[in-house]
């Protein structure tokens, strides 16, 4: 079956608000394509269906934080209401508010999205947990390779030396041939 969206897509429009993981009304309306004061109209037809834990309202700093994050605002683009934001649980629920076709798709993809992401930040805290005994179990003998292996999961990319010469180093190395 072939992608109505794409995982990146979505992955990159969940967000860590409060601790929790969600998405915001304005991209869930984009995905499901539809205007989000309509996917606000539903939701507040629907309130009942959306507890504290399923959905909550930005407040006005976590609004102003979040936007300064996502990048820089063009006037007129963005919502001077604070968004809603909706856990996993309150983006499932829409399914039951929103019942269009391409919104049930999209909703699926979505599940699938955060099913993903909890795989892969289970299989990272795994793998450092192996590690971690492996690195208790043997003496200091393998310290070493263990240290190097740490240094590689957390190394940040560092700026490389540019390969070939500069001007300078050209102009030098021509005046000492002259110069022969």
């Amino acid at each position: 079956m072939t992608e109505l969206v794409p995982v990146e897509l979505i992955a990159s429009k969940i967000y860590l608000i409060r601790g929790i993981k969600v998405m915001l009304d304005k991209d869930l309306a984009e995905l499901y394509g539809v205007e989000t004061k309509r996917l606000k109209e539903q939701v507040r037809r629907n309130i009942e269906r959306f507890p504290q834990d399923f959905m909550f309202e930005l407040t006005k700093e976590e609004y102003q934080a979040l936007r300064s994050q996502i990048a820089t605002l063009k006037r007129g683009q963005h919502s001077k209401y604070a968004p809603f934001a909706f856990t996993e649980h309150g983006v499932l629920m829409l399914s039951s508010v929103l019942n269009s076709e391409r919104a049930i798709q999209v909703n699926i993809q979505i599940m699938r999205t955060f099913t993903k992401l909890r795989e892969m930040l289970s299989t990272h805290k795994d793998l450092k947990r192996k590690i971690e005994f492996i690195e208790k179990k043997y003496d200091e003998q393998f310290q070493i390779v263990f240290e190097a292996i740490k240094q590689l999961l957390t190394e940040e990319d560092k700026p490389k030396k540019k390969i070939g010469f500069t001007v300078k180093e050209k102009q030098k190395a021509y005046a000492k041939r002259v110069k022969k």
